[in-house]
């Protein structure tokens, strides 16, 4: 008797339930593919894989109507052994760069046929990247410029934040708190947190105060007048 294919195991991530159910449905349809669990949130996502292990995760890059290409750190972080496919409406190449230098290994349109997500799963699940050519373009030119980023450690760090990580830093140097930036950003108070364990790993500081003053330092924040 032959031992039964290898199944691998995935996570979706998106907050429309029409949509998690249809992706579950096609996945569950289609042979060495299993759906473990559904989140509708960064913190049910973040919650699941505390307990269940992964092979692949599908994330929508519109979760919660705003951009989730910060949540894709995250991801990587809290499943070290899983690879993250994104799924998404936008067309915009620069969108789906900044997605695969975050961590992700796939870009799916929600436009595209079943049968090319389902493709796109296996080949990332084998470690192969499934972009487009000008987004695959733009990262071999940003690859090629490596050496010169290298030279400057700290400038490295600092282009190693996302667009939403630099709006934290700027409303923790104003003095606010997690709940007041929550309230300005319209997330919540735990996604702020997150927010501050990847600042603080990406700069290498410990503290708030430590932030402040490599914020200002480094121009991430006016010094106030």
């Amino acid at each position: 008797m032959e031992p039964a294919p290898i199944k691998i195991r995935i996570l979706i991530v998106d907050d429309q339930l029409v949509v998690r159910e249809g992706l579950r449905m096609l996945i569950e349809n289609h042979p060495g593919t299993k759906v473990i669990a559904m989140a509708s949130t960064r913190s049910e996502a973040l919650d699941i894989l505390s307990r269940e292990t992964c092979d692949l995760i599908i994330l929508d890059l519109e979760l919660g109507g705003y951009s989730a290409t910060s949540f894709i750190p995250q991801l990587r972080e809290a499943a070290r052994n899983s690879r993250v496919l994104v799924l998404t409406g936008s067309r915009d190449s620069a969108i789906h760069q900044k997605a695969a230098q975050l961590g992700a290994m796939g870009v799916v349109l929600k436009e595209d046929a079943a049968d090319l997500l389902l493709k796109a799963i296996e080949k990332v699940y084998k470690g192969e990247a499934w972009l487009d050519r000008v987004t695959l373009g733009n990262l071999l030119f940003q690859m090629s410029n490596q050496d010169k980023q290298t030279l400057d450690p700290r400038a490295q760090k600092i282009s190693s934040l996302t667009d939403r990580e630099r709006q934290v830093i700027a409303l923790i140097a104003e003095g606010l708190k997690n709940r007041q930036i929550a309230e300005r950003l319209f997330i919540s108070p735990t996604t702020v947190t997150h927010h501050l364990s990847s600042i603080y790993s990406k700069l290498g500081v410990s503290d708030r105060l430590e932030l402040v003053i490599y914020a200002f330092a480094n121009k991430l924040a006016k010094m106030p007048e």
